[in-house]
C-alpha cells in the first residue's frame, strides 16, 4: 500500500521566492468523505487521478495515477466540486529534503503553505526560516477543505 507521511506549516516572509520557479496546478475533488478523498489534478499537460484515505496524525494511504489531459479536464469541468484549487507549487530542496510550497490563488488567494514529505512519521527535521506554525493537524488547511471554506471566507 502507498504511504504518504507529510507535515504541513505556514510559510513566513518571502526569502523563499528566490529559491525555485513555480508550476500551476489545477485541482479538483470528486469527493471529500471523511474516509477517502477522491481528487483531480492537472500540472503542466499531465493530469492525475489520485485517492487519499483517512489521515492518522501525519500519514494516510495515498494512491496517485497519471490519466490523460483530455479526462482531467472533462473531469475537472463536469465531476468536481466548486471552486477549483487553483495554486503555484515551489519545489526547494532543504536540509536533504524536498519542501513543496503552494501559493494558491483565486478565492485562497493569500494562503501559502509548505508542506514536507518524511519517511518516518518520528523523523526530525530540520526548518528554514521561512517555516511558520506547523498546521498538519488542523483539517481547515486541507486542500480538500479549501474548497468548502475558502480561505477568502476566513
Amino acid at each position: 500500500m502507498a504511504k504518504e507521511i507529510e507535515r504541513k506549516f505556514l510559510v513566513s516572509g518571502d526569502s523563499w521566492r528566490k529559491l525555485a520557479e513555480g508550476s500551476l496546478f489545477i485541482q479538483g475533488y470528486i469527493s471529500t468523505a471523511k474516509q477517502a478523498t477522491v481528487r483531480v489534478r492537472i500540472v503542466g499537460t499531465q493530469g492525475y487521478l489520485t485517492i487519499k484515505g483517512l489521515n492518522v496524525k501525519y500519514s494516510r494511504s495515498e494512491f496517485e495515477y497519471p490519466i490523460p489531459l483530455e479526462d482531467a479536464q472533462e473531469m475537472l469541468d463536469t465531476l468536481c466540486d466548486r471552486p477549483l484549487i487553483e495554486k503555484v507549487r515551489y519545489r526547494i530542496e532543504y536540509g536533504n529534503l524536498i519542501w513543496e510550497i503552494d501559493e494558491f490563488d483565486g478565492v485562497n488567494k493569500g494562503l501559502i503553505l509548505a508542506e514536507v514529505e518524511l519517511s518516518d512519521e518520528q523523523q526530525q527535521i530540520e526548518l528554514p526560516i521561512w517555516i511558520g506554525e506547523e498546521v498538519s493537524d488542523n483539517p481547515k488547511y486541507f486542500n480538500s477543505n479549501l474548497v468548502k471554506h475558502p480561505f477568502s471566507q476566513w
